[in-house]
């Protein structure tokens, strides 16, 4: 097994393949934080541990250590912890001093489904261990139950928390965070993924220092502004050297993270559900089950931390047919045409594509209800006849025999003002009794914490998708969340809402994908407002940004990558001068950027040259030849687009090798020209040094070695440029 416990030394040590997390249960009570890191044999306790009193720190139980300086697995407040708790309570008589003791524990192979929650999976017993760790303030009949899955040949250890009423009084959750883990020095920096709607998951890089640092959201979604995911990552950190920890939560709502650095220099890290707006009432025999957190370290740097990640999400996070197969080429027609067109239109556009070899064409906003612009209809899903008179079955029947799959563009959760659904039912958004409806976007929310709107959105979705031949579903959501309210809840349980709300819908997510296995669905909110592992449980990619701008996209898809796979991005070219920046980028450069990611078009292939639509038809049979492995492959980064003290930003590079190593897709980007500027060389990495490898189509061939020693020049002039190389082992 992966988890063994010591019973002469109490030691429980977690390992995976090439890691170890060991706990200590100090004096029979408390989960003591023993280590984390390289895998290593079990420490001598006496040495591994150290627990002493301070100055001004009460003694804990009155005996002679603190609290406040030992290293805790799940930490309780308002006790003599003065640092950041991982759970609050309020018990019926107002007290809030909850004293969790160790209470048993239990070894079992495997890793059990979350109740109502998306999670990591396996698909047999022998590919992990999972223990459980009891306990209980027996005083107020309060349980919490620790569970860490360790994955046999991943270096992956999920984290999460059940907790659970015993007693006969109902008890009040203010805090459940799903992860805690004490460190004994602050050398380290903290690295979160920040952005804005267009601008997300760019990397920023900060030293710790003694206090708080935090990454959160209050937004209703895990949000463009913070992505659920950090590290914590030694200062000499780079994609090859020094320690990374990354933390990632599988939820898509509030969620809060973040490093606190005490008196004694220790960080303490955490990670869960946001307490912001937050409660739970917990009635006698019920029980709360917070989300999963998933924990790597890597000892050799970023590269291998992402790696682990990606290959831990592509195969046992996402699930159905598209996990493994590859995704389609599509075509979508929002920025050739916005809500402006007709059937006509949009079958000669689908034409078009054929011609290019493009595979699915998507019809995105504007089909629906009397849909002329954002300020209606959504959540009217019937056809607007007056655009499309056969209908979403008729105009799919068209495209498939024009030869393309069919696809939709839906946003199911959401309700505008000038609407049939909010006419008739106005109080099913989310929203406060006699407080202004905040509008975004001309749209409120549907309060997905009441089951009768679930099912409305499961009936009316579903309904479309058994009528039609669908094979792709894209599904938005265009806000932020405000004036959190629910007419479903009474008074006491109306900070409940938000977290409901995500429940609400992952179960409608649940009953709509399982229902209709063969449909590819791609998340959206706003391009990358919801980029989370919640999402990928229920639909195997993510838009990942409305900027499409392709000197954009590489920061974009650089910061995605440090947590997330390629499979997961989607990655398209759009028309220049580009909608959201302006700038004008080669059709070459936008292909090449594209191609790492799950490849598409969003552009009027009606008013392409000639010539451009040569030069697409190679972009799609290259992209074709490409990724039977891109998707599935192991990814590494090369060249930064961000700009750091040792680096200007100008150039970017990576690369992706197939899991058997015999194919290489490789690229190089550069912002703008520089003029003797020197000599650039791509330089390959985690190549076979005594293998040949052919550049495809070039007729040239190197050893693994001179490709990774002294590279190959990159030959490009002019800003905006790309140069790509496909390379197969011989």
């Amino acid at each position: 097994m992966s988890i063994i416990f010591d019973e002469q030394s109490k030691v429980f040590h977690l390992q995976t393949s090439k890691t170890s997390y060991i706990i200590h249960l100090w004096r029979g009570k408390y989960l003591v934080h023993v280590y984390w890191g390289k895998k290593i044999k079990t420490p001598d306790i006496s040495n591994a541990v150290v627990n002493r009193v301070g100055g001004f720190t009460p003694n804990t139980d009155n005996e002679d250590y603190s609290l406040d300086y030992m290293n805790q697995e799940y930490p309780t407040g308002l006790g003599t912890d003065y640092r950041v708790p991982a759970i609050s309570v309020v018990y019926a008589d107002g007290s809030r001093n909850a004293k969790l003791l160790y209470d048993g524990y239990k070894i079992m192979s495997g890793k059990p489904k979350l109740q109502g929650l998306p999670a990591t999976y396996v698909e047999s017993d022998e590919e992990a261990d999972t223990l459980y760790i009891t306990l209980s303030d027996k005083l107020k009949g309060l349980k919490v139950i620790l569970m860490y899955t360790a994955f046999h040949n991943l270096d992956a250890i999920t984290r999460t928390v059940k907790v659970i009423n015993e007693s006969n009084d109902n008890i009040l959750l203010e805090k459940v965070l799903s992860a805690s883990v004490d460190f004994e020095t602050y050398d380290y920096d903290f690295i979160d993924f920040h952005g804005a709607w267009g601008k997300e998951r760019f990397m920023e890089r900060t030293p710790l220092r003694h206090g708080i640092q935090v990454i959160d959201s209050k937004r209703g979604s895990s949000s463009h502004q913070l992505n659920p995911f950090f590290i914590m990552a030694s200062k000499d950190a780079n994609e090859e050297y020094g320690e990374a920890y990354g933390f990632n939560l599988v939820y898509s709502g509030n969620f809060t993270g973040g490093i606190e650095v005490d008196c004694a220099d220790k960080p303490r890290v955490w990670m869960g559900i946001n307490e912001y707006d937050f409660s739970w009432k917990l009635e006698p025999g019920q029980e709360f089950q917070a989300p999963e957190v998933v924990m790597v370290y890597s000892g050799k740097g970023f590269g291998p931390m992402s790696r682990t990640y990606h290959k831990l999400y592509r195969t046992r996070l996402v699930r159905g047919k598209y996990r493994d197969e590859p995704r389609p080429i599509l075509i979508n027609n929002w920025e050739a045409t916005y809500f402006d067109f007709d059937e006509d239109k949009i079958i000669g556009l689908a034409k078009a594509a054929k011609e290019l070899g493009i595979e699915l064409f998507v019809l995105d906003d504007g089909w629906f209800g009397k849909r002329n612009g954002d300020d209606c209809s959504l959540g009217d899903w019937y056809v607007n006849k007056e655009k499309l008179p056969n209908g979403i079955t008729g105009l799919a029947k068209k495209i498939n025999e024009i030869g393309l799959k069919f696809g939709l563009w839906i946003e199911p959760e959401m309700v505008s003002v000038d609407s049939d659904l909010y006419r008739t039912h106005p109080d099913w958004c989310i929203h406060v009794p006699d407080r202004v409806r905040t509008e975004a976007r001309n749209q409120l929310i549907l309060d997905l914490s009441r089951k009768e709107v679930c099912d409305y959105i499961v009936d009316t979705i579903g309904g479309i998708l058994q009528e039609s031949d669908i094979s792709y579903i894209k599904w938005d959501m265009n806000r932020n969340m405000s004036e959190f309210g629910s007419a479903g809840l009474p008074a006491d349980r109306q900070k409940e809402m938000p977290h409901r709300y995500m429940l609400g819908l992952y179960d409608v997510m649940e009953r709509i994908t399982s229902a209709y296995p063969d449909v590819l669905f791609e998340g959206c909110s706003g391009g990358g407002g919801r980029f989370d592992p919640g999402i990928l449980y229920y639909m195997p990619q993510i838009w990942t940004s409305d900027d499409t701008d392709a000197m954009e996209r590489l920061r974009i898809q650089y910061g995605t990558s440090m947590c997330y796979p390629v499979s997961a991005m989607g990655a398209h070219v759009s028309a220049i001068p580009n909608h959201q920046t302006g700038r004008v980028t080669s059709l070459k450069t936008r292909g090449d950027v594209a191609m790492s990611g799950n490849f598409g078009y969003e552009l009027d292939l009606m008013k392409l040259t000639d010539e451009e639509k040569e030069e697409i038809k190679a972009q799609v049979k290259q992209y074709k030849e490409l990724r039977t492995f891109v998707q599935a492959g192991d990814m590494y980064r090369l060249k930064s687009p961000f700009i750091t003290t040792n680096n200007d930003g100008n150039d970017t590079a990576w690369m992706v090798i197939s899991e058997d190593g015999t194919d290489i897709f490789a690229a190089y980007f550069r912002k703008s020209c520089i003029v003797n500027g020197g000599i650039y060389r791509m330089k390959f990495t985690a190549l076979e040094p005594d293998s040949t490898y052919e550049i495809v189509g070039e007729n040239m061939k190197y050893s693994g070695d001179e490709l990774m020693e002294i590279g190959l020049i990159v030959d490009m002039w002019g800003d905006y440029t790309s140069r790509v190389w496909r390379l197969k082992k011989i």
